[in-house]
């Protein structure tokens, strides 16, 4: 059987990390991106990493010609679909940017997948599918989803849909979408990490701009949450652990004979708050950070972490780093690509 893996948007923050994952577990994977959301240079950070330069392709996702093509070519086993725009706020702004890139790029590979029903499939979902779940602080895979309150939310909510409608029609696919959590940190090497275009849209990024001097405060939005210290409350796993559980998933839906569709969490099964991450950024990297409170989000979801028991019988994963790791992680990287000693 082909060891190809297919992962589009594979220069990206979490595609990368994956990429790397996969080479170390023997997989020979094919990086599919056309950088309107990552940077070429993640190639060379990945070359640098691995020992040679992975088989990459240029290509937007939503062309499915191309898809067909490179498919084709390259005897695709499996497929791991990251490609997608992901910044809540901007998807408020403008939707149709949203809705038109995300559904269009991930009805564009299954549409190839249906004339392949051999490849296996994993696609890149989200705890905001759970949206702010009534009552329930830890959420496991049947806890009831809730309207999404963005529209990114609504093209993961959506895509999720979208392959549970199209097993219903092919039962011999075999699909797993992975409901990501919060992932910070980097690879241990500092040399690929998270690179926000423009300001960043996630809590870490923000944190360790701040401590390299590009943003003048952190600003934590809410400080009087019904939670342990009044901020808001998320399940923060370390981005290797997640390319890792990617891994694992392929492994498992390549040893299978028959169709499936899976629904998997991927955390820690730990809630730590705002402020909690804060300072234990401040206290791993011994340094003292400007922050201060602002007024509470319209949208902002209180508190949520997984449960990952399905991930672990399932998969025989868990994460196995803390957020310590994560800060350090992140601010190594964070020091790196700014030349900060």
């Amino acid at each position: 059987m082909s060891k190809k893996v297919l992962v589009t948007g594979g220069a990206g923050y979490i595609g990368s990390h994956t990429v790397v994952e996969l080479v170390k577990s023997g997989y020979d994977p094919v990086i599919l991106d056309d950088y309107r959301n990552s940077d070429p240079s993640v190639l060379k950070r990945i070359t640098q990493i691995i020992g040679y330069e992975p088989t990459h392709v240029v290509c937007d996702v939503c062309d499915q010609n191309r898809l067909e093509e490179i498919f084709k070519t390259y005897s695709i086993s499996g497929v791991i679909h990251f490609a997608a725009y992901k910044a809540v706020g901007e998807s408020v702004e403008n939707p149709l940017k949203y809705y038109s890139n995300n559904i269009a790029g991930l009805v564009s590979v299954l549409n190839v997948l249906k004339q392949n029903p051999e490849v296996s499939f994993v696609f890149s979902s989200s705890c905001t599918v759970y949206g702010e779940p009534m009552g329930l602080k830890e959420v496991d895979e049947n806890t009831a989803k809730s309207i999404p309150t963005s529209p990114y939310g609504y093209t993961k909510w959506l895509g999720e849909q979208i392959i549970g409608d199209l097993f219903i029609s092919n039962n011999r696919l075999r699909m797993m979408s992975l409901r990501y959590f919060n992932p910070i940190g980097a690879h241990q090497s500092a040399l690929i990490g998270e690179l926000p275009v423009g300001k960043p849209n996630n809590l870490l990024p923000f944190i360790t701009q701040t401590a390299a001097g590009i943003h003048e405060k952190l600003v934590i939005f809410g400080k009087d949450y019904p939670t342990v210290d009044g901020t808001c409350v998320r399940d923060y796993i370390h981005v290797v652990d997640l390319a890792e559980a990617h891994v694992k998933a392929i492994d498992h839906l390549l040893s299978l004979k028959n169709g499936c569709h899976e629904v998997v969490n991927v955390g820690t099964g730990k809630g730590t708050s705002v402020l909690e991450l804060v300072h234990a950024f401040e206290e791993e990297n011994n340094m003292k950070l400007n922050y201060t409170f602002g007024p509470k989000r319209s949208g902002d979801v209180i508190e949520i972490y997984a449960n990952v028991d399905y991930a672990h019988s399932l998969l025989g994963w868990k994460a196995t780093r803390d957020i310590n790791d994560g800060v350090r992680d992140a601010w190594k990287w964070e020091k790196s690509i700014r030349n900060i000693q």
